[in-house]
């Protein structure tokens, strides 16, 4: 079963068990993975609707972020849990030490030897990471071991 079908399915229960911000919250990744797919000409594979729901995870984030920083706890609460539903349909993030390892062996392969190397390094990370890491986590660590 593929990541829309999940979507789908949790979507049917959701209503059949009256669980209203997971309804909504399912139907609004539907609805997105469904004009994704309108915009790219073809149903998606399950690596772009993972994209299209890290996008809507990172949202989420920094929705969150700016809720908390506003003084508004009650939608704060309301992005904090549609990121928890969200989450459930990414696959699972890889450790700081797992990037760090990527990392190692990225600036070893490219032959990187300062900060100016930066490019050079995060090409190969990002598409070893991609869907599986946050980018700004990536970048922070390649800036470490690059220091």
């Amino acid at each position: 079963m593929g990541i829309l079908e999940k979507l789908q399915k949790e979507m049917t229960n959701a209503l059949k068990a009256s669980k209203k911000l997971r309804l909504e919250t399912l139907r609004m990744l539907v609805s997105q993975v469904k004009k994704e797919s309108i915009d790219a000409g073809h149903p998606l594979t399950d690596d772009e609707i993972i994209r299209v729901l890290t996008k809507e995870a990172k949202r989420r984030k920094e929705s969150l972020d700016m809720f908390q920083k506003g003084g508004r706890q009650d939608l704060a609460d309301q992005e904090a849990g549609e990121l928890k539903i969200i989450e459930e349909f990414l696959p699972e993030s890889l450790s700081e030490d797992a990037i760090a390892a990527i990392v190692d062996e990225a600036i070893h392969s490219v032959g990187a030897q300062s900060i100016q190397d930066l490019g050079k390094v995060m090409g190969p990370v990002m598409q070893k990471t991609k869907g599986l890491a946050d980018g700004k986590l990536v970048q922070e660590i390649v800036r470490k071991k690059l220091s």
